[in-house]
């Protein structure tokens, strides 16, 4: 009789390897990245008056069009991905700030409003050329 094991693959190698504590740590950063981010959003919109304000609304200024961008660009490797996201984010927002100064209607409110559109106008392609890549029957 013949016995017939298992073959490992290198997915089940690395699953096996990333077993321990910080196994989870990655989606409960990003869960708590987006919960800071949308209470910053929220916090500007609302115009409370808290000290956690200024912080939290300049997180989801950097992180919603960073996110996007980076969903946008997943052809590069992650340190080019990382660094081009975070300077489209700068750029965004620098670009947002001086149109709304040129126009004379700044607001902390209008300027949230705007970055989390332009962010999904971003983030609304990848997306969607994502989905028709999975939708896509393979023969």
């Amino acid at each position: 009789m013949r016995t017939i094991h298992a073959s490992t693959t290198a997915s089940d190698t690395a699953e096996r390897s990333r077993q321990g504590p910080g196994r989870d740590l990655l989606p409960l950063l990003a869960g708590t990245a987006t919960v800071v981010a949308v209470v910053g959003a929220l916090l500007a919109l609302a115009d409370v008056d808290s000290p956690l304000r200024g912080p939290f609304t300049l997180f989801f200024l950097l992180a919603a069009p960073s996110a996007a961008i980076a969903t946008a660009l997943r052809g590069l490797e992650p340190f080019g991905r990382v660094l081009a996201s975070a300077a489209g984010a700068v750029a965004l927002n620098m670009l947002v700030a001086q149109g709304m100064l040129a126009v004379h209607r700044w607001s902390v409110a209008g300027g949230v409003v705007t970055v989390a559109a332009l962010s999904l106008l971003i983030l609304l392609p990848a997306a969607v050329r994502r989905r028709r890549t999975t939708d896509t029957p393979t023969a």
